[in-house]
């Protein structure tokens, strides 16, 4: 088993980072693994990377950081015969949450050892061509998260306070739904199309979903008030999110979205900036991952 551990040293509050580079160096070096290990400096680092690191003939990939990190790394994996592991190290992890990764740093690395983790081909998507693996959207939850991207500080805390202010300033929008089994045409405060069932930290914004389905959920959102908001905050942490009447939810293959106007979507948290009208498709079963062996 050859290896490449890519780190993103800016996931996730800065003081659990410094914590992370210190626990990764002494599993690595327990675990045999000294030297085999990159850091990023910035967007597109991570891809560079594990292409690079396919291309020397590395059979396992490990990111360390969020579900931005582990988008960079599974672009470069997907469709290839190497393996992604994770080591969840960002703010939300969402994911590595839903895969059931250990949350400690030394306990996923773990996972590397002979008998102790198993290969899994789990779904990817895209949308405009853009690669995701836990969840895309626009609405609500973009602003959120171009926001945080802006914050010279992670962790929930920065998340919630990007949240707040992306709320006093939400602008729903008008989108047209379409796929196999039907269209309709919805104001939305938020539309998600999930692969996994969560965003992270337990935030399940797609009930049921799953990775290994070869279909993606979708989940529109319609405008609230305050206390509306309160109540849908209330069942994503329940996850009881689709039983809201403010929610349309539908599963498919394929989602064709056409918004009145060009703008920003986030693709497992990073934002870009799309055409109005946006394709959402799975691609099944097209990226190996390493996942505790006693998951079932």
């Amino acid at each position: 088993m050859k290896i490449r551990l890519i780190h993103n040293p800016r996931s996730g509050p800065a003081r659990r980072q410094r914590a992370v580079c210190e626990r990764l160096r002494a599993a690595l070096a327990a675990q045999g693994f000294a030297g085999a290990s990159d850091q990023t400096r910035g967007p597109g680092d991570a891809t560079r990377l594990a292409r690079e690191a396919v291309a020397a003939g590395c059979t396992h990939v490990v990111a360390v950081g969020g579900d931005g990190t582990v988008n960079e790394v599974a672009a470069a994996l997907a469709g290839t015969a190497a393996t992604l592991a994770i080591v969840p190290a960002g703010s939300g992890n969402g994911l590595a949450r839903h895969l059931g990764i250990p949350r400690d740093p030394a306990k996923a690395l773990t996972l590397l050892q002979p008998g102790r983790g198993k290969i899994e081909a789990i779904d990817t998507a895209t949308a405009n061509g853009h690669f995701f693996c836990n969840a895309m959207g626009f609405g609500f939850d973009a602003d959120v998260a171009a926001r945080f991207c802006l914050q010279p500080r992670r962790g929930l805390g920065g998340y919630l306070r990007a949240a707040w202010r992306a709320w006093r300033e939400r602008a729903p929008e008008s989108c047209r739904i379409e796929s196999a089994s039907g269209s309709w045409t919805q104001d939305v405060l938020l539309l998600a199309v999930a692969n996994s069932d969560q965003y992270g930290n337990d935030v399940r914004i797609a009930p049921g979903a799953g990775v290994r389905d070869g279909a993606l959920d979708l989940v529109a959102i319609s405008p609230v008030g305050a206390g509306g908001l309160v109540l849908l905050l209330a069942r994503l942490a329940t996850g009881k999110l689709l039983r809201s009447p403010r929610v349309r939810h539908a599963r498919a293959a394929e989602f064709r979205l056409t918004r009145l106007r060009a703008g920003l979507i986030h693709l497992d948290g990073e934002v870009r900036a799309t055409a109005a009208e946006i394709a959402v498709c799975v691609q099944a079963g097209n990226l190996r991952v390493l996942l505790p062996k006693a998951r079932g």
